[in-house]
């Protein structure tokens, strides 16, 4: 006779823990140890290295989405999911080009403008190219491309994840037009340009 399995205990053997990600008043910000003491710090980068990949980063996000022909608030939340991701892992463990291009994928869907990964990809492609001063070719579709378009859905994965799912952002860029309307500049065409410029400049750093 076989012995009778208890089903609770199977249960609850088999139960993973997971993590949670709780979002309230207290915590919108970034304390200042988690501001200094980061991922790639801790992993022994430089901090002029990390700030150096972060602008990197937003500017490759910024050029990508002008190619890709997006809006500008997709641009503008691609660069803060880059930000957020790397206060919780390491740009010594996480490649910035792939982590940047899942920020794009990403939000072209967040923000209702999607594109396609091999467009992403493809585009990327051309970035580095027209960086390094090379010929303009084309890239080939073999093993390769199939391996990085791969880690890219992979690495959107892990963007999600990372940041719980809350990946809906809230730009000022809207609050902005409104002081100045409230302060008589709306008419002032060249300050109002320059205070959106200041914002957009302001998303390759950390205070969004």
């Amino acid at each position: 006779q076989k012995p009778e399995v208890n089903s609770s205990s199977v249960a609850k053997s088999s139960s993973k823990p997971y993590g949670k990600i709780e979002l309230s008043l207290n915590n919108v910000l970034l304390p200042e140890d988690k501001l200094t003491n980061t991922p790639s710090r801790l992993d022994g980068m430089e901090p002029d290295t990390e700030t150096d990949l972060r602008v990197l980063g937003c500017e490759l996000i910024q050029t990508a989405g002008i190619l890709l022909k997006l809006p500008q608030v997709a641009m503008a939340t691609g660069q803060v999911l880059f930000q957020r991701f790397y206060y919780s892992k390491s740009f010594v463990r996480h490649s910035m080009d792939t982590t940047a291009m899942a920020c794009v994928c990403l939000a072209s869907k967040i923000e209702e403008a999607p594109r396609r990964i091999r467009d992403v990809v493809n585009v990327f492609h051309h970035i580095r190219q027209v960086n390094a001063q090379k010929p303009i070719t084309p890239m080939v579709l073999d093993q390769h491309y199939i391996a990085l378009k791969t880690q890219v859905i992979k690495a959107e994965r892990r963007v999600l994840k990372e940041l719980g799912f809350c990946v809906h952002v809230k730009h000022p860029h809207k609050l902005i037009v409104m002081y100045l309307q409230v302060l008589g500049f709306e008419k002032n065409k060249s300050f109002m340009q320059l205070s959106w410029n200041y914002m957009n400049d302001a998303l390759r750093s950390d205070v969004f």
